[in-house]
């Protein structure tokens, strides 16, 4: 099995025994850090950036709300997610956390990347007082540490599951279905590179006198938020258009069906990843043409029994009868 299959199936040593996918208390924990840790942050950052005058200080106080919005946002998505499915929504609300995950990200587009741009863009035309940026580097020093533990509680939850996965760390991040760990990871790299961004803005006007360095940062800090919101949205858009298991793991799938008694052939098969650990499949399948009604019936069952144990992750399964249809016969040759 490939790596970007076991990220999908959850295969690996996990503690249970089962390796049934990331823990859903250990991705709101992850959140609720970043939450805390941003809030705080944003305050501070735009106390000094009203203090200072800094446009880079500034543009990092709203990539800090920016952020604890999305995490807001995330946290709404973790819980929704986790309602069990009901008559109105026979296959469960999984999906909605792409839905959140997505207008997270937009979130962070609106509510960062455009301030940054403009106010960085304002800065370069007009011309700013670089003012006393002492309060500033301590702000930023103070956040690069808040940053960073909020960074390491991601980075440790991201490791452990990508080992349990048994996958490289940068392909996990990649191809993760759990969207909400894969924004707080990104959303703390990128503040960490804010900060040095916007100490280097201050760096330069202070040793210049010109405002120009700090409209630079401004800029970057912008485009750099552009980046994560375009990566996020992306990641969050695929699942919500419906994103199949990886090929080798369809192929998995088709063998272990093929594998079950009175099964002949599987006409079409349908998967659907619904969550981190939420995976749909349906198919055709043809049943040997003797089977009697209870031998389809019992196939069926093992047929579900054996993908679950199999791939944890496969949560529903459809299987319809059908039969192979038949090529038609040549037409008779005209007289």
């Amino acid at each position: 099995m490939s790596s970007s299959d076991a990220m999908v199936n959850g295969s690996g040593s996990g503690t249970d025994g089962r390796g049934e996918g990331p823990s859903e208390d250990e991705s709101v924990g992850t959140v609720v850090v970043a939450v805390v840790t941003n809030l705080g942050i944003a305050a501070a950052k735009a106390f000094g950036g009203i203090v200072s005058g800094s446009s880079a200080m500034l543009s990092e106080a709203a990539h800090s709300v920016a952020d604890t919005v999305t995490e807001v946002m995330l946290l709404a998505a973790l819980k929704r997610s986790a309602k069990p499915a009901d008559e109105a929504h026979p296959l469960g609300y999984g999906p909605e956390r792409y839905i959140w995950a997505l207008l997270a990200s937009i979130a962070t587009f609106v509510g960062g990347a455009v301030f940054a741009v403009y106010d960085g863009i304002h800065t370069l035309v007009h011309g700013e007082d670089p003012g006393n940026p002492t309060l500033s580097y301590i702000i930023l020093a103070v956040a690069a540490v808040l940053e960073g533990y909020s960074l390491l509680v991601a980075w440790r939850q991201v490791k452990g599951e990508a080992t349990r996965m048994q996958a490289p760390l940068g392909l996990y991040v990649k191809h993760t279905p759990d969207t909400a760990v894969k924004a707080v990871l990104l959303e703390n790299v990128a503040a960490l590179i804010g900060l040095a961004l916007a100490a280097g803005g201050l760096l330069g006007a202070q040793l210049t006198g010109s405002g120009v360095y700090d409209g630079v940062a401004s800029l970057l800090i912008g485009l750099l938020l552009v980046w994560v919101a375009w990566e996020l949205g992306r990641s969050n858009a695929q699942y919500l258009i419906g994103r199949p298991l990886p090929e080798a793991m369809r192929a998995q799938v088709r063998e272990e069906l093929l594998s079950v008694p009175h099964i002949e052939g599987v006409l079409e098969l349908t998967t659907l990843v619904q969550g981190p650990s939420e995976v749909l499949i349906a198919a055709k399948i043809d049943f040997h043409d003797l089977a009697s009604a209870a031998q389809v019936e019992a196939s069926c069952e093992i047929a579900e029994e054996q993908l679950r144990e199999r791939f944890p992750a496969i949560r529903r399964v459809y299987l319809d009868p059908t039969p192979t249809r038949a090529a038609p016969a040549p037409a008779a040759p005209s007289p």
